[in-house]
Order: C-alpha cells, then sequence, then structure tokens
C-alpha cells in the first residue's frame, strides 16, 4: 500500500472514530433524557388521575389540570389498587404483566417505574380521601418509538457523509502534502548517469522537502564531482601509462626493422629502460595515491614537530637541485614550542611539504620562493609563496585530479600526481590545503595543520 493511501487512512480513521464516539454520545445522553422525561410526565398524569378519580374534585378542576399537562398519551391507561392490611398485589401485578417487585417497591418506596419493551409504567402510592392507594401510570413511549429511531436514521446518515466528505478531504489532503514528494521522484527519474547535471527545484519556502531537496541537491553535486573525478582520471591516467608505452613499442619496431650495430642496440635499450623507468614511476605514484587515500587507518601518527620538518623539507629540496632558492621566514613563529607540534606521519608530511615546495621552486624557474610559518592556539599554518607562472584560474579547481596538469605547464616535467597525493596526505592529518594564484604571477599554498595533543 502506497504511503499517500496510509496518509489517508490515518486521518481518515481517527475523525470517522471521533464522529461515531461524539454520535453514540448524543444518541444514548437523549434516550436518557426522553426516559426520564417520559417517566416524570407519567408521573404528573399519575398524581392528576387519582385527584380526579379518588379525590372526586371538580370536572372543572380536573379540566384545567388536563389542559396544563398535554393531551392525552397513546395507549393511556390509569389504574388505582386499595393498600389494605395484609393484602399482596399477585393479581394485579399479572393483570398489569408487571412483575410482583414493581408493586412492592412502590408500597415500600413510594415511587417506581419499570419498563417493558415500549411501555412505560410509574407508579406512586397516593393518599386520598378514601384511602391510601398504588397508583400506577402506563403508555407507550411514543418519543422512544419514532424520535428515538428518527434520531437512529439522523447519525446514520450523518455518519455515511461524514465519511464521505472525510475520504475526499483526507484524499486531497494526502495528494496535497505528498505533492512535492511525486515531483522529486518524478524528476530523480530523469537524472541518470547521463543526465547528471540536471537538479530539483527548490522552493522558497523552507520547509523539510525543500531542506530534502537541498540535501539531495548536495549529494548529487559530489556524484557528479566524483563522475567528472573519475573520468578524468581514467582519461589522464590511460594517457600517461601510454606515453611511455608507446615510445617503447616505437622504439622497439624501429630498432627490429633492421640489423643494427651493437652501438644502435645499446642505445635503444637505454631508451627503453629510461620509458620503463618513467612507467614503474608513475605506477608507484598510483600505488601510493590509492594508498593515501584509507583515511590513514594503516599509517603510524606520532608527534611531529613542523619546523624541524620544514628545515629538513628545505635540505632535501636544495639537495634535488642546487638551483631551488628557499627563504624561511620565522618572524611569526610562536613562543611556546608546544603549539609547533602536530599529531602525524613524518614521512608522508615531509613528502607533502616537499611536493609543494618543489613545485614552487620548479614552476618558478628557480626564483626564491617564501615559507612562512606560525601558529594560532588550534593550528600551525605554513604559507609557501612563489612568484612563477601561476595557473589559470579556470583550471584551479582541476589540480587535485590525478595526472591533470595546468595547461602552462608543458615545458615543465611533471606527472600530475603531487598534488592530489599532498592533498590526500593533509585530509588524513585533518587538515587543510587552499590554492591561490594568479596567472604569470605566482601561486600561494596556505596548509593548516591541527596541534596535536600530547
Amino acid at each position: 500500500m502506497k504511503t499517500r493511501f496510509k496518509t489517508t487512512l490515518l486521518l481518515l480513521l481517527p475523525f470517522l472514530t471521533i464522529i461515531c464516539l461524539f454520535s453514540g454520545f448524543i444518541y444514548f445522553s437523549i434516550s436518557d433524557y426522553s426516559h426520564d422525561d417520559f417517566f416524570n410526565l407519567l408521573r404528573i398524569r399519575a398524581i392528576t388521575a387519582a385527584k380526579a378519580e379518588l379525590d372526586l374534585t371538580s370536572e372543572s378542576v380536573i379540566k384545567e389540570s388536563q389542559d396544563d399537562f398535554f393531551e392525552r398519551l397513546p395507549h393511556e391507561r390509569d389504574h388505582f389498587f386499595p393498600i389494605l392490611p395484609e393484602k399482596t398485589f399477585e393479581q394485579e401485578a399479572e393483570f398489569l404483566n408487571v412483575p410482583l417487585t414493581f408493586l412492592d417497591e412502590v408500597l415500600r418506596d413510594g415511587d417506581a417505574e419499570y419498563t417493558n419493551k415500549n411501555y412505560f409504567y410509574k407508579g406512586i402510592k397516593y393518599d386520598s380521601a378514601q384511602g391510601e392507594y398504588i397508583v400506577i401510570a402506563s403508555a407507550e413511549n411514543y418519543f422512544e418509538l419514532h424520535h428515538a429511531t428518527y434520531l437512529k436514521r439522523i447519525l446514520f446518515f450523518a455518519i455515511i457523509a461524514s465519511l464521505i466528505f472525510s475520504l475526499i478531504i483526507s484524499f486531497y489532503f494526502s495528494k496535497y502534502v505528498f505533492r512535492p514528494i511525486t515531483k522529486i521522484t518524478e524528476r530523480v527519474k530523469q537524472i541518470s548517469s547521463e543526465h547528471l547535471n540536471l537538479r530539483l527545484d527548490l522552493e522558497s519556502n523552507n520547509d523539510e522537502v525543500n531542506e530534502l531537496s537541498r540535501t539531495f541537491n548536495n549529494m548529487l553535486d559530489r556524484i557528479e564531482t566524483s563522475f567528472e573525478t573519475q573520468n578524468n582520471f581514467i582519461s589522464n591516467a590511460s594517457h600517461e601509462l601510454r606515453t611511455p608505452l608507446t615510445a617503447i613499442i616505437g622504439e622497439a619496431d624501429v630498432t627490429l626493422s633492421k640489423i643494427r650495430s651493437p652501438l644502435e642496440y645499446i642505445e635503444t635499450i637505454k631508451i627503453v629502460l629510461d620509458e620503463a623507468e618513467k612507467l614503474d614511476q608513475k605506477t608507484k605514484a598510483l600505488l601510493f595515491l590509492a594508498q593515501t587515500g584509507f583515511n590513514g587507518k594503516n599509517q603510524k601518527f606520532e608527534e611531529v614537530r613542523i619546523d624541524q620538518l620544514l628545515w629538513d623539507v628545505k635540505e632535501t629540496i636544495e639537495k634535488i637541485n642546487s638551483k631551488n632558492k628557499i627563504h624561511a621566514d620565522t618572524s611569526l613563529l610562536p613562543d611556546n614550542p608546544a603549539k609547533l607540534k602536530v599529531r602525524g606521519n613524518d614521512q608522508l608530511l615531509h613528502l607533502a611539504l616537499t611536493n609543494i615546495i618543489n613545485n614552487a621552486c620548479k614552476y618558478s624557474d628557480y626564483r626564491v620562493v617564501d615559507v612562512s610559518i606560525g601558529a594560532s592556539d588550534d593550528n600551525v599554518f605554513i604559507v609557501v609563496r612563489d612568484k612563477g607562472i601561476g595557473i589559470p584560474e579556470e583550471e584551479l579547481k582541476y589540480i587535485y585530479h590525478p595526472f591533470f596538469r595546468a595547461s602552462n605547464t608543458k615545458n615543465y616535467e611533471g606527472y600530475g600526481i603531487g598534488m592530489p597525493l599532498t592533498q590526500n596526505i593533509i585530509r588524513m592529518h585533518k587538515g587543510e590545503i587552499i590554492v591561490s594564484s594568479l596567472l604569470n604571477s605566482g601561486t600561494t599554498v596556505e596548509i593548516k595543520l591541527p596541534i596535536g595533543k600530547f
């Protein structure tokens, strides 16, 4: 059963239950009131009849009393039984078709009531001029017979009408409530891997359904980015891995096309070896990139002092290429050395910082690269600033894609693995990396790492 119909029933059932309870309350309340009112009427009729029959009241007085107390009741009967010592009323009870206890109750309490189907009996003990009498007034309860039936019919049709109206109202209410859900479902059916650019429409209000649409759109953004990244990764990886393979195959084909001299074979093998080493480096880089994507669960974290790590990185980069020039700015170093300690993996952080600073040196044509370090109460900050070729603004969002290289880096060696690898390492340390750049003016990389609690 669909949720929409369940909602219709959930709205309908409580409403119908309330209607039935109120109808039952109205019916039984009116019925009780009708019984009490009819017995009161019979009591008045019994007193009036007793006065006329036993007290020999004048006809004018009787007529006046009858005028005061309604028209004659349906099948009305009045009975007078004298109360004598040692007298029992078994014959009178049998004559009236009432239980003897009813007359005994009148005799004992002076007042009693009895009902036999639609016939009501009211008995009173009356002290007349001729002695004490039991006066019984009986009649058919016209109101019970006709009015109650009419009331039942009215209530029945009222419940049926309420049920129909409630069903209609509940149906349209549930349809109105679930209309946004229906629209979302229809829209989602249109979204596939070929149409990931589609999004759910957002309303101006800020209700739960709108929040659901916004959350779903955010999820689609992430999925679209993931798809795009995956597609770019496959495309770039295929290209990067194919390039050395093509060189190896081409060099081998050319060499084998005819008999070569030993020197030519040696030269060819050197080229093949060089391309194979490139292929090996790219494969290892890919493997390492994949390993750093597991949230660091398999990595050993320990206390790392960032300023000492930076000095080690500076020394490493200067060993890699003597043309690299790094200026370390320590003016913002905190007085408390504890603010420079983070919880991390020394080798991974060394690799990440080496990538960033080495890129700065490489793409600035070995001009001086400024490296600053500072700290706040919660984080350590490292800023690497160069005056190199920069990154085109429209390509900045792709720098973390594996094998992506900016369009202005064709004259520089590289595989496009360093930045995504660095980003993975910083994320493993719950840090943040921000890159800003101006084309032909330089690039600034800001790294923030949380201070470790030791």
